[in-house]
């Protein structure tokens, strides 16, 4: 069929962001770093780089974007870009408002959740006690009955990961911080959590809000730190329940001198008739991954030794259990001496144990090589040129981790603004969905049915089971069966079967309603393609030869037609 001969050729992606405020002074450093970048010679027209930064930057384009962003210039949008704070968000805030999740109380969200678990244990033994099935059934009315506030709590309890991602699609579409919001994005998969392992879409709110946000555009070690005291990756990954093994002494050993000292998780003997802590042991999960897939990588240089000494020097970090907030228990920690990666760390420590590690892995070079390579390959391309990754990771390093400074090396690099970056980039789902909305003006669903088209297209918000984070290369979206659901989704929002993404709000509709189909075609290509595509995509566009015309409900005419076959084309599938 036609549209599987065009998925063969050259790839563009169309969009823009918008943006308000002025933006203020440069420092004298800025002012130097962004004059050199203007400087260096650009592969790409200026069209084509206004183009280039609102696909790579943000999430595709708003009707007439791509018009302010000309105004202002690329290199003054992109440094606005850089600063975020400078940038007025209120409509989003108001709107955001308006969802609670976003603002959820994580000892609220437990305190509920432990009262619907009592709850649960007392309909289950309601239900056994009677032999009745239909009483039985009851048995879960009547203790509802008893405190109306669990049907509340059970409801929220159900919505809230569905509300959170709910959020995240909302921000993405309707934010005026838009490369702000492709760093939050960016670090959530970087430092991936899985909504459906336990206790964590508890904290989901939390991390968003308190831990990645904060500190997407800031220090890496800040960053770092913030993740590794967070209940969610505590929980996720694990080493909320690490302690010291039975090889090792507990620091309460060290710092109770006279006391009789066993060595293992329990710490010292206690007089008869004292709790213990439970029997626990160390675990190696969290330790793992984060030298791994959070900072070394792979190839980083690390050994098992390293691993374990790592794992012990996180012993003892874990969260209250009532509030989520992070705490560390000297009990549970190994104070025995450790080496990582080359580094002495003496015995009869705390918390430092574990903050020093987590300072040798920011500044190690391996991790300003893996962290710049995987800015480059979101921002450049899959296979980012290697001469990028060397001069951005020395910037990271220069900076001590300045995570802003090293996306400028990257976004006002030649290299990106070559013609080998332009167009090189394959959409996630939610990429795609994202700028779907925006290229259509659609204001944002506070609903989690646009997040539900999401998971539908194959990356459920929240929902990578493993910890590697979703990947960032095309050749793991693209397929026949991924190609024909992004083309039925663009054909259902151009059906208005898309929450809160009506065609008729599109500004473009109305002049192009009244013009020949050519002309059509020309003002869809222009306001949603980028202003270029295929001759193959043309064609269809032309011709409107839709494989999915005979499915039902997915039959249109004229402009809508083309929109529909524009957000299913191979070009939109690209940023």
């Amino acid at each position: 069929m036609r549209i599987t001969a065009i998925v063969a050729g050259t790839l563009f992606v169309a969009g823009c962001a918008h943006q308000t405020g002025t933006p203020a002074r440069l420092s004298p450093a800025e002012e130097a770093a962004a004059a050199a970048a203007a400087a260096e010679p650009r592969e790409l027209l200026p069209d084509e780089q206004v183009q280039h930064v609102l696909n790579r930057l943000a999430f595709g384009g708003r009707p007439g974007d791509a018009e302010e962003v000309r105004k202002l210039g690329v290199d003054r949008w992109i440094d606005l870009q850089l600063h975020p704070e400078r940038i007025d968000d209120a409509k989003l805030d108001r709107l955001l408002s308006t969802m609670s999740a976003v603002s959820a109380n994580t000892p609220g969200l437990i305190s509920s959740f432990d009262a619907l678990q009592r709850a649960r244990r007392r309909i289950q033994r309601a239900a056994r006690a009677q032999t009745d099935s239909l009483v039985r059934r009851d048995a879960r009315r009547q203790v509802l009955a008893e405190d109306p506030s669990l049907a509340v709590a059970a409801r929220t309890q159900q919505r809230l990961v569905g509300s959170l991602q709910a959020a995240s699609l909302a921000r993405a579409v309707g934010s005026e911080r838009q490369l702000d919001e492709v760093m939050v994005d960016f670090w959530e998969n970087h430092f991936s959590v899985f909504a459906g392992k336990g206790l964590t879409r508890l904290f989901l709110a939390d991390y968003d809000r308190d831990v990645i946000r904060p500190h997407a555009l800031g220090k890496f070690r800040d960053l770092l730190g913030a993740v590794a005291k967070s209940p969610a990756m505590l929980f996720f990954l694990d080493n909320w329940q690490s302690a010291a093994d039975s090889t090792h002494p507990t620091l309460a050993s060290f710092r109770r001198p006279g006391a009789v000292a066993r060595r293992g998780a329990r710490g010292p003997v206690r007089r008869q008739g004292a709790q213990r802590p439970p029997r626990r042991g160390l675990n190696e999960n969290y330790a793992r991954e984060l030298m791994e897939l959070h900072t070394l990588g792979v190839d980083g240089g690390y050994t098992q030794a390293d691993v374990i000494n790592v794992a012990r020097a996180l012993t003892g970090w874990t969260f209250k259990r009532q509030t989520g907030e992070f705490m560390f228990v000297p009990a549970l920690h190994d104070a025995g001496g450790k080496v990582v990666l080359g580094h002495k760390l003496p015995a009869g420590r705390g918390i430092e144990d574990g903050e020093d590690v987590l300072d040798i892995l920011a500044r190690a070079p391996a991790t300003a090589h893996f962290i710049t390579t995987k800015l480059a390959r979101h921002f450049v391309s899959d296979v980012p040129p290697k001469a990028l990754v060397d001069r951005c990771a020395d910037t990271f390093q220069r900076t001590d981790g300045n995570i802003r400074s090293t996306l400028r090396c990257i976004v006002t690099s030649p290299e990106f603004f070559s013609r080998a970056a332009y167009r090189a980039k394959v959409k996630t789902p939610f990429e795609v969905v994202a700028s779907a909305l925006r290229a259509v003006g659609a204001e944002p669903d506070t609903t989690p049915r646009a997040a539900q088209i999401v998971a539908r297209l194959g990356q459920p918000i929240y929902g990578r089971q493993t910890p590697d984070g979703w990947p960032d290369r095309g050749d793991a979206w693209m397929n026949t069966g991924a190609i024909l659901n992004r083309i039925n989704f663009g054909l259902m929002l151009a059906g208005g079967r898309v929450p809160d993404a009506r065609l008729n709000d599109w500004p473009e509709l109305p002049r192009l309603r009244a013009e020949p189909r050519a002309e059509q075609v020309d003002g869809v290509v222009r306001s949603i393609l980028g202003g270029s595509v295929s001759p193959e995509t043309r064609q269809v566009l032309m011709s409107g030869d839709n494989p999915m015309r005979t499915q039902k409900g997915t039959s249109l005419q004229g402009v809508p037609e083309i929109v529909g076959l524009a957000l299913g084309a191979p070009e939109f599938q690209r940023r």
